[in-house]
């Protein structure tokens, strides 16, 4: 529930922005009668992904063997691969998504347009959302606790989305998305670390007698074995009671160098068009 929670409220908020921005900037500019077609373009866009999360779902829980093996292990891969890809997107492109945004409605001429801006937006947060929610649900908790999670976490990004058009510039979300981005990178590391046990399944090295392959360590009792807390641990951190050393080696490696790249990033001044330095802005 843990996980969902984060990456809907992540990718929810996200969403809401560009929404807010949207509705915000047509209100500003004397265009409120095109705010119906943000929530046309953005409606179908949720839909189509929710048909498409749906459809997804239900393949892949009916794999078993080795094809469940080599399907879970690519979600988990490019699970990996694109949320630490829109995490980094996400610090670097912040401060200026407002002026795309208003760039992108002031060059549309009619409301069809504005709802294309829309649905291209929530599409792509949405499939996304997809994306990880599945690999959160093959990788700890039961499909009713990530759709539990995954609402709560829509339901406050709404809120923060509505706060954000009502509060407009005045709200800073920097610390927000790097708080977010962290927790993210930790979840990304689980994910990097099931890829590599699910391919190790798949070409058969679980039976393989070699040092790499042997736990790391056992726990076979306490709330680090079983229950909530496993539970949360596993969904959120990738936590698992008897994980390989390869497992282990995958998630420590991926964590530290992406950590350091990530704050590394967010320490470093930006450069603007003036060629004055400064530090990331507000969303």
């Amino acid at each position: 529930m843990g996980s969902s929670f984060l990456i809907t409220l992540r990718e929810g908020l996200e969403a809401s922005l560009v929404l807010a921005i949207l509705c915000g900037y047509l209100v500003k500019t004397d265009r409120r009668k095109m705010m119906g077609s943000v929530w046309t373009g953005a409606g179908a866009a949720a839909a189509l992904c929710l048909v498409l999360g749906i459809i997804i779902n239900a393949a892949v829980g009916g794999l078993n063997g080795k094809v469940e093996y080599a399907v879970e292990a690519f979600i988990a891969l490019a699970a990996c691969c694109v949320l630490t890809w829109m995490v980094f997107w996400m610090r670097q492109h912040s401060r200026g998504l407002s002026g795309e945004l208003r760039a992108k409605v002031d060059a549309a001429t009619s409301s069809s347009a504005i709802a294309v801006i829309a649905f291209v937006a929530v599409l792509r947060e949405g499939l996304e959302t997809v994306l990880f929610l599945i690999s959160a649900e093959s990788g700890s908790s039961s499909g009713a606790q990530v759709v539990i999670g995954g609402l709560v976490g829509l339901v406050i990004s709404g809120i923060l989305g509505y706060l954000v058009f009502l509060g407009g510039n005045r709200v800073n979300l920097r610390k927000f998305f790097l708080f977010t981005g962290i927790l993210l990178i930790f979840f990304a590391a689980g994910l990097a670390g099931k890829a590599v046990h699910e391919f190790r399944e798949l070409f058969g090295l679980e039976a393989a007698d070699g040092w790499l392959v042997a736990p790391m360590w056992t726990i076979t009792s306490g709330i680090f074995a079983s229950g909530s807390v496993y539970d949360f641990l596993k969904g959120l951190l990738g936590w698992t009671a008897n994980p390989e050393k390869i497992r282990v080696f995958t998630y420590v490696i991926y964590l530290v160098t992406t950590l350091t790249l990530f704050v590394r990033g967010e320490r470093t001044p930006v450069a603007s068009s003036s060629g004055v330095t400064e530090t990331p802005a507000s969303v």
